[in-house]
């Protein structure tokens, strides 16, 4: 009776922390968030200074009023087909957690959608696709009306040393 107990204690435990506010974008046809407090700032696209010898999801760095911040494409991060950049490709600017405190990095996205904010009942957890696939990324997938949203853990997208090497090349 003890373990259902701190079961059902993490379970309302994890729906809360994953409850609030999120900023919605979409990739390929699917609709993805992210906590509102990661986000610094959206900005349109703007020229890409290109970093030479980093990975293919690394576009480069840009100038944001003086700071300069590196920037990936999340659909090549994720194993997505590149496509040419449109009006309403977007660059979000997110705050994320590094060895060395925190880090601006701006993410490529197709288009931004809304702010909206999701319950915690309404976030289920992760479905286990099997033990090969890497879903620590995924903080849950909030079930809406008309599909679901994937939640990002945006600070479990890019790997430390990846972090590290951005840093490192920026």
């Amino acid at each position: 009776m003890d373990e259902q107990m701190q079961a059902a204690d993490q379970a309302v435990k994890s729906a809360v922390e994953r409850e609030g506010k999120y900023l919605t974008f979409s990739m390929a046809g699917e609709e993805y968030g992210i906590g509102i407090l990661k986000i610094k700032e959206i900005i349109g696209m703007m020229a890409i200074t290109s970093i030479p010898q980093t990975p293919e999801f690394v576009k480069g760095v840009i100038n944001l009023r003086g700071k300069v911040i590196p920037v990936i494409d999340l659909r090549l991060r994720f194993g997505m087909e590149a496509i040419d950049y449109t009006e309403r490709t977007c660059i979000i600017v997110v705050e994320i957690a590094s060895e060395t405190g925190t880090v601006q990095i701006g993410i490529v996205v197709d288009s931004v959608s809304e702010v909206m904010t999701i319950k915690g009942d309404e976030v289920e957890d992760t479905p286990t696709f099997g033990t090969s696939l890497n879903t620590e990324y995924i903080l849950g997938m909030a079930k809406m009306e008309g599909g679901v949203k994937i939640l990002l853990d945006i600070d479990k997208v890019l790997s430390a040393e990846e972090i590290s090497a951005i840093e490192n090349a920026a």
